[in-house]
């Protein structure tokens, strides 16, 4: 059995930003108009009103400040309400490709590699831009690398569900390193028009190249251990697919886009997240006072705030559980990644540290890791 360790990151960050109040006031706008077109029938009592949205609300229940997309207009045109992605010629790369090659050639550079020390490529992430051939396969000819590559959905929990998938190739034998990457694009699978989500999520895409532990040189993380979980919950859905055209649904339905009942998430995904970390720590004889850095899944300041302090048995001090969320909302798998890589570099040889990720699926993941 081989050991495996974490030698690069990447974050590939869109030029867009979209602000609270720039999203509040398109929203609000986009309100107006739907209650004006809907006045009668929100009169008779057959349509809800659409209520206003306020940055004060947003970051309440959020945590969140702003966002990056890769589009702006689009989403802030009160008659849209969503991305306006140009489409790609079949002949070009594909955007989550592009996106996904740019993260990988930062934690190329970062590890000294180049794609003939490669061996596989995972692209890890909540929604894939088509369903074949694979982003994994496009993004391997993109840069290079011999060897395999495949896609792989676990929703929010997809970097850490790759983590481990890559970490127990290495440790088998069978590969010695390989790219876990994930090209989120969720301005695209967003309802802007929902108050009640409107806010949550933005774009990136992270990789992170995993090696065999054997003669590393530069600095890196050893992964001492990896810990998946799973439990089927409807109450984080899309419903958008390929059978849509057989069920001759093809019109513009809510539940094509993201749902979720925050209410029941919150009450049955913290005690889940909270127990997987305790148990995985102490069967790896992993005690709180252990942890020097917490990098949690993205989703919601409160979320991480609980988790934190469950997992310490105290209030985390600000760099323990470092939050990136403010400025990137919720990145799906990517969030626990950009905490990962911006709040990383500051730790000591020994130091220990805990990844975890979670959401749709029920999923959720953690990696323990330790400075080299």
């Amino acid at each position: 059995m081989f050991s495996a360790a974490i030698t690069g990151t990447g974050v590939f960050t869109p030029e867009h930003t979209i602000t609270n109040d720039e999203l509040v006031a398109a929203f609000n706008a986009h309100a107006d108009l739907f209650n004006a077109e809907n006045a009668a029938a929100i009169a008779a009592g057959t349509i809800e009103a659409k209520p206003h949205s306020s940055s004060e609300f947003i970051l309440a229940a959020s945590g969140i400040e702003r966002r990056y997309t890769l589009d702006k207009e689009g989403v802030l045109d009160p008659t849209r309400m969503f991305p306006k992605l140009p489409n790609r010629a079949d002949d070009e790369p594909s955007l989550m490709a592009e996106m996904a090659v740019d993260a990988s050639l930062q934690a190329m550079a970062q590890a000294g590699k180049s794609a003939d020390d490669i061996d596989a490529v995972i692209c890890a992430a909540s929604n894939h831009e088509r369903a074949y051939p694979a982003i994994a396969v496009e993004i391997q000819q993109l840069l290079e690398i011999n060897g395999f590559a495949f896609d792989m959905n676990v929703a929010c929990s997809s970097a850490t569900f790759g983590i481990q998938t890559a970490t127990d190739m290495i440790k088998s034998g069978s590969i010695s390193s390989a790219l876990v990457v994930c090209p989120e694009i969720c301005s695209a699978h967003l309802e802007w028009r929902d108050r009640d989500c409107h806010f949550i999520f933005g774009d990136v895409a992270t990789a992170v190249l995993i090696e065999r532990d054997e003669g590393l040189q530069g600095d890196h993380f050893k992964i001492k251990s990896t810990r998946l979980a799973t439990k089927f919950s409807n109450n984080i859905r899309n419903n958008n697919g390929f059978l849509r055209r057989t069920r001759d649904q093809m019109e513009d339905r809510r539940d094509m886009q993201f749902m979720q009942n925050g209410r029941k998430v919150f009450k049955e995904v913290l005690p889940m997240v909270s127990k997987h970390i305790a148990e995985h720590m102490n069967d790896e004889d992993v005690q709180a006072s252990d942890l020097k850095r917490l990098w949690l899944h993205q989703a919601n300041k409160t979320m991480n705030d609980y988790i934190g302090k469950k997992v310490l048995g105290r209030v985390p001090e600000a760099d323990e559980q470092p939050n990136i969320l403010q400025d990137y909302a919720n990145t799906s798998s990517a969030g626990s990644i950009i905490a990962f890589a911006n709040y990383s570099s500051d730790l000591n040889a020994g130091d220990v540290g805990l990844i975890c990720s979670f959401g749709a699926g029920y999923s959720v993941g953690s990696v323990i890791l330790e400075r080299a």
